[in-house]
């Protein structure tokens, strides 16, 4: 792989492939854009929404335009999958791949000048495929492979377009080489990563009072911005004095957002009630609507339940954020000697 910055001129396929095997022997220049003029045959957009990606076919003169959606929040690269015919082996070390950046605006189909700079030069392989994973995050992780090439750059997004295009190295390219369609595919290297979108709501007498939010045990100081996270399972826990504690489980799925809304909860203790018709209920004896959950002060008390002459009182001690219920269970039991 060369990185360097060059100036092209693209006349017609004698004079250019002249000219590429003078340029291959260029001493690199500085990192600053240069006039190319290319012959631009389409362009091909790479999103996460498009793992399988696309395709376009190319000729030994010609290239393509690559761009990314602008959501690349889940991207670790770009791959580029450059098909050959198998009669290019006749011909190996006759043609190059070569990547620009910074190219500005889309250009049109046909030959155009831009401005560019040079990120990647090296001959076709002698292969069948070849592949390249072009990295636009530092953290990328992505790793060669005998299979896989990664170039040891980084294009940002701000970077893209990007241009790829097939060249001429040597003199004399035959007709047969002139007369070949090679295919480039591009599409996404994705995280394995999704994210979690939290919505709080607050009760109308408790708005905007502390609590503590961890997830996975890790304490997360500004819960209300995207938390980004390894597919899979997680779990979050809310804690507060000024609301009810939250224990729960959510799954993470690669490439997606998960949004998950929270009601913060009074943490005023609350007694439910459950018991057979007829059934009347006292808590620290006064009479109470057993139909209703009851909200009670932290402390002990003591509840009595009367069903018609039976009658059973037992102590409880509430503790703020909890819920209780107290059931009156009537049964009979029969057996037989």
């Amino acid at each position: 792989m060369i990185e360097k910055i060059v100036k092209i001129t693209f006349w017609k396929p004698l004079v250019a492939s002249c000219f590429f095997f003078i340029w291959a022997l260029e001493t690199p220049k500085a990192e600053s854009k240069e006039n190319v003029r290319v012959l631009v045959d389409g362009s091909l957009t790479v999103s996460a929404d498009n793992s399988a990606g696309s395709s376009i076919s190319l000729s030994y003169i010609s290239s393509a335009v690559i761009a990314i959606d602008a959501d690349t929040r889940f991207l670790r690269g770009v791959e580029l999958a450059i098909t050959a015919p198998q009669t290019y082996f006749a011909y190996r070390g006759s043609l190059a791949v070569a990547v620009y950046m910074d190219i500005g605006a889309v250009p049109p189909v046909g030959v155009t000048d831009i401005e560019a700079k040079t990120v990647l030069l090296e001959p076709l392989p002698n292969k069948i495929q070849t592949v390249y994973q072009l990295p636009i995050r530092s953290n990328h992780g992505l790793r060669a492979t005998p299979y896989v090439t990664v170039p040891n750059l980084v294009i940002q997004p701000a970077s893209f377009p990007i241009l790829v295009r097939i060249m001429p190295i040597i003199k004399g390219i035959s007709e047969a080489v002139e007369n070949m369609t090679f295919t480039l595919t591009a599409k996404p290297v994705l995280s394995n990563e999704g994210a979690l979108a939290l919505t709080f709501r607050y009760p109308e007498l408790l708005q905007n009072k502390p609590f503590v939010l961890l997830i996975d045990d890790m304490l997360i100081e500004k819960g209300n911005e995207l938390q980004f996270l390894r597919e899979g399972e997680h779990h979050l826990l809310i804690l507060s004095e000024d609301f009810r504690n939250e224990n729960r489980t959510f799954f993470i799925e690669r490439t997606k957002i998960l949004e998950l809304a929270i009601d913060l909860q009074d943490p005023t203790p609350l007694i439910f009630f459950e018991a057979p018709e007829r059934t009347v209920v006292y808590f620290d004896n006064e009479l109470v609507d057993a139909a209703k959950p009851l909200a009670a002060e932290p402390g002990k008390h003591e509840i009595k339940m009367r069903l018609n002459d039976y009658m059973i009182i037992r102590p409880i001690t509430v503790q703020k954020g909890k819920t209780y219920k107290i059931s009156l269970l009537v049964d009979m039991n029969i057996s037989e000697e």
